[in-house]
Order: C-alpha cells, then sequence, then structure tokens
C-alpha cells in the first residue's frame, strides 16, 4: 500500500491510499479458499470444487468481500502507521473508474484529536457548599406527606359541601335519555375541586348537604377516551349520601405506624437522608461546575470542528424539542436562533472539556469496569420491551461507539470524583436558596443561556423553569464518544395506546 499525504492544516489530515490489484487479488484468494469446504456442486466431493468454478459462482460477492477487507485493514494501517488518533470516523472515498484486477485508490479524510499536555492538577481549590436540613425543611416535608394522607369525618347534615369537602354520592347518567354502561356508581367519594370528574361536575355539587338530590347536566369532552360519550350532553342525577370535611392529621407515633414505620422518629430520619441526599446532589453540581469552569479558564486549545458541530447538533435538536412545546413556538425559535452564536460557543466548550477531562483520566488510569460497564448495557436495556433487550445488548456489545456513548457519562463523573478527592477543597455552610443562587450564578458568564419562550400558563402554577442548554453543557465528555453510535436495531417500546372502551363503572364522569 502506497500512503501520500495530501492535506496536514491544523487538526485535518487527508491521504491518498493505493492499493496494489495484487493484494486484492491475494485477499480473494484467502475468501475463496475459506469458503471452498461450504460450498457443494453436482458432479463434485464436499470441499472439491476447483477455485475457478468458486470464483466463477461467486465471484462478485467475493470480491466485493475482500475489497472491502482490504480497504478496512489499509485505513487501519493508515492509522498505525501515521499514529493518527481520529476524532470521529474517517471520511472514505473510492476513486472513479475502479475496475477488478485494477490498482484501487481512495481518499481518506480525517480529523485528529489535538496534542494536550495533560494539565496539572496541582494545587487545585474548591468551595463546597453544605445545607445543614433544617427543622422548618423537615416539617415541611412531613406536612407535605400529612397532606397526601388525608382523612374525612362526616359533617353535620346542615353542612353545605364546599371546595376541600369530601362528598359520599350515588350517580345515574344518561345520555339523550337513556342510560349508557358505566354510567352508574354507589358509594362514590368525590372530594370537589380535585378536578377528578369531567369539566362543571364537581362546581354543580358545591353548596349540596347530607340527604341532597340533584340532577346536573355536563358536556362529555370532545377527547374523552369512550367514543360513544365523546362531545355528548348528559344528565346525572346525584343523591348525596354523605358530606364529609377533613379530619385534622396528627403527625405522631401512629401517624408514623400507618405508613408501615415503627415511630416518628424514624419517619423523620428518613426524611433527613431523603433531604440531605437531595441538597447533596445540589453542591456536588456547583462544585463540578466550579471545576470545568477552572478547567475551561487555564486551557484554550484548537478542537475539531465535526466534534463541535455533532456537539452542537445535540444542543440544537435539544432545544427545537423545547421550542416546540411552548405556547408560542414561534417566538420561542426566534429568539434561539437570535443566540446560536452562543450555543456553537457552548458546544465547543463542551468538547474541549471533554478532551481535557479524558487526558486527566487516562493519566490517571481511571477507567470503567467491565462490570460496570456490563451494569450500564443492563440499565439502558432496561428501556426496551422484553423482546428487543437481547439484540440492543447484543447490538451494544458489538458496537465500539454505542459502548463508548453509554460508558460517556460514568466516566466522566469518575475523572470528577478523582479530581475532587485531589483537590484542597473548603467547606461552608448555606441555605438551600443560596446553594441554587451559586449555581445560577456559575451559569451566568459568557455561557448562561435563556431557556426559549416560557410558556404562558393561565390557571397553572408555572413549572420549574429548565435549565438552559449550558446547565448540560458540561456534563458530557465528548472526547469518550469519538463518533456518534449507530441506530440500535432494537427499538423502545411504544407507549399503549388507551383503548376507546366504554366507561368502566364509577369511572363514567371521570376526567379523562
Amino acid at each position: 500500500m502506497q500512503i501520500v499525504e495530501t492535506t496536514n492544516e491544523g487538526l485535518k489530515r487527508a491521504y491518498t491510499l493505493t492499493i496494489a490489484a495484487k493484494d486484492i487479488e491475494a485477499r480473494i484468494d484467502s475468501e475463496v479458499k475459506k469458503i471452498a469446504p461450504q460450498v457443494r456442486m453436482p458432479g463434485f466431493r464436499p470441499g472439491k470444487v476447483p477455485a475457478n468454478l468458486i470464483r466463477k459462482m461467486h465471484g462478485d460477492a467475493i470480491h466485493s468481500d475482500a475489497l472491502n477487507a482490504t480497504l478496512r485493514e489499509s485505513i487501519e494501517g493508515l492509522i498505525k502507521e501515521k499514529a493518527l488518533r481520529p476524532a470521529l470516523q474517517p471520511k472514505v472515498d473510492m476513486a472513479e473508474g475502479y475496475k477488478q484486477g485494477k490498482d484501487a485508490e481512495l481518499t481518506v479524510e480525517v480529523e485528529v484529536l489535538p496534542v494536550i499536555e495533560v494539565p496539572s492538577i496541582d494545587g487545585l481549590k474548591l468551595e463546597k457548599l453544605n445545607v445543614p436540613v433544617s427543622d422548618k425543611a423537615l416539617d415541611e416535608a412531613l406536612a407535605r406527606i400529612a397532606e397526601g394522607q388525608k382523612s374525612y369525618k362526616d359533617a353535620a347534615k346542615t353542612k353545605k359541601a364546599a371546595d376541600g369537602d369530601q362528598l359520599i354520592i350515588d350517580f345515574v347518567g344518561r345520555v339523550d335519555g337513556v342510560e349508557f354502561e358505566g354510567g352508574k356508581a354507589e358509594d362514590t367519594p368525590l372530594v370537589l375541586g380535585s378536578g377528578q370528574f369531567i369539566p362543571g361536575f364537581e362546581e354543580q355539587l358545591a353548596g349540596v348537604k347530607t340527604g341532597d338530590t340533584k340532577t346536573i347536566k355536563v358536556t362529555f369532552p370532545a377527547d374523552y377516551p369512550a367514543e360513544n360519550l365523546k362531545g355528548k350532553d348528559a344528565e346525572f342525577d346525584i343523591t348525596v349520601k354523605q358530606v364529609k370535611v377533613e379530619a385534622e392529621t396528627k403527625i405522631d407515633d401512629d401517624f408514623a405506624k400507618n405508613l408501615g414505620l415503627t415511630d416518628l422518629e424514624q419517619l423523620k430520619g428518613l426524611l433527613k437522608g431523603q433531604l440531605e441526599q437531595e441538597t447533596a446532589g445540589l453542591t456536588r453540581t456547583q462544585m463540578k461546575r466550579q471545576l470545568l469552569d477552572k478547567l475551561a479558564a487555564d486551557h484554550d486549545f484548537e478542537v475539531p470542528p465535526t466534534m463541535v458541530e455533532a456537539e452542537f447538533q445535540q444542543i440544537w435538536n435539544q432545544l427545537q424539542q423545547e421550542a416546540a412545546r411552548e405556547d408560542d413556538p414561534a417566538a420561542a425559535m426566534k429568539e434561539i436562533e437570535a443566540e446560536k452564536d452562543d450555543y456553537k460557543r457552548i458546544a465547543e466548550r463542551r468538547v474541549r472539556l471533554g478532551l481535557l477531562l479524558s487526558e486527566i483520566g487516562q493519566a490517571n488510569k481511571v477507567e470503567v469496569s467491565s462490570q460496570e460497564m456490563s451494569m450500564l448495557i443492563q440499565r439502558a436495556a432496561q428501556q426496551y420491551s422484553p423482546d428487543d433487550r437481547e439484540r440492543f445488548i447484543e447490538y451494544v456489545r458489538s458496537e465500539p461507539m454505542a459502548q463508548a456513548q453509554l460508558r460517556a457519562p460514568l466516566y466522566e463523573d469518575k475523572v470528577v470524583d478523582f479530581l475532587f478527592d485531589k483537590a484542597e477543597v473548603t467547606e461552608r455552610e448555606v441555605t438551600r436558596e443560596e446553594l441554587e443562587a451559586a449555581i445560577e450564578a456559575e451559569e451566568a458568564p459568557a455561557e448562561a443561556k435563556k431557556a426559549p419562550a416560557q410558556k404562558k400558563a393561565a390557571a397553572k402554577k408555572p413549572a420549574a423553569k429548565k435549565a438552559p442548554a449550558k446547565a448540560k453543557a458540561d456534563d458530557k465528555p465528548a472526547a469518550e464518544k469519538k463518533a456518534p453510535a449507530k441506530k440500535a436495531p432494537a427499538k423502545k417500546a411504544p407507549a399503549k395506546k388507551a383503548t376507546a372502551e366504554k366507561a368502566p363503572a364509577k369511572k363514567a364522569a371521570a376526567k379523562k
């Protein structure tokens, strides 16, 4: 094989490879010998079919396989001979006009990883912000549990039902004067204001008392799951058997025992552990951002454009999906389009940090063990249907790039933990609000981006604002996944579709 370098600019390399016809023919001869024992032909004993007849019968297929194998070996030889470290899979093109029996000429274009001086980790200083669990936070957590364990007691017969009260009702529903299947129930509990039943149902029961009867009129939503009820007007005869009011929930040992625990102290201990775990995650996020900001500030080197583009596309696809879910998708897209260059800089930072972490990990022999890798594969396989899990596992085990994609987050965490252990860490107690503010402040410089336009929720409490792309930009070591993994043959099991069955008893009036 002859190798001629045609490009050597920055991280870009290009070569022309010439593979002699005799090398390809030698591979064809090898392939013929390999398959000869399995070839069957009338008039010849197994394994005794002449080579020239095998070539005649299977020549095109054998030549194609031999050529592809030779090309793969040639590219591997090029990478080894030139000591290349490809950032992504090389781009390979065969010269036009190639014919069997002639030399094969191909061009190979590749971007290589930069040579990075292993960052010094001496003198690394980090601040760890700890959030102690306060009595107030613990009381609020207990109150939230108590809220979910509400109980009700009978109210006086003169009590008029209001939001938050529970009714025990019998009901019979009719459409066009005819009772429908599933539209009748007895002793059904309903908390007014809960939104459990279709719109208009609960509102018309406000003010009823124990023993009252009432007929209400409602319209089933157009998207109601029962086809025979979609958009239909209906009447319900209601009998109010009991109005109940919320009973006081005492947070004591009995309350804890109802939850399956020994006493209140055990419940408090469990809750305290949960709260500590939550804030520990925030503390780690804040420390990690400190660490990555220090690495980014101290190192600036050229990164492979193809890796940056691949990383940018991941960010951009995510942003487009988020924008599509906004109340005004067009406005959200316009907003992120205006900041496209900033997101490209985020992608470049991601790649640079990924390469730095990879170099630190390799230099300090940080590894993901085979056992850890097996656990990652098994965990990832759980998102597939039982029938597809084995196919997914086989795919990942046979695809190095797919393995790298799974390994990347764990590898980065291990490198980060290694650096935490090496750093001089000072600790400081803060409130949760102060910790969250510190995280936001570290997002702010240069890379902090606004999320797509917020949804205008009319009567709903706004959801917690999603972290912008930058918040996730530091979470993947791009150097670990040097090429995007191929799509797995196994597909995610689709969500089960709701069947358009008739509304079941006690659920006819229930909201979808």
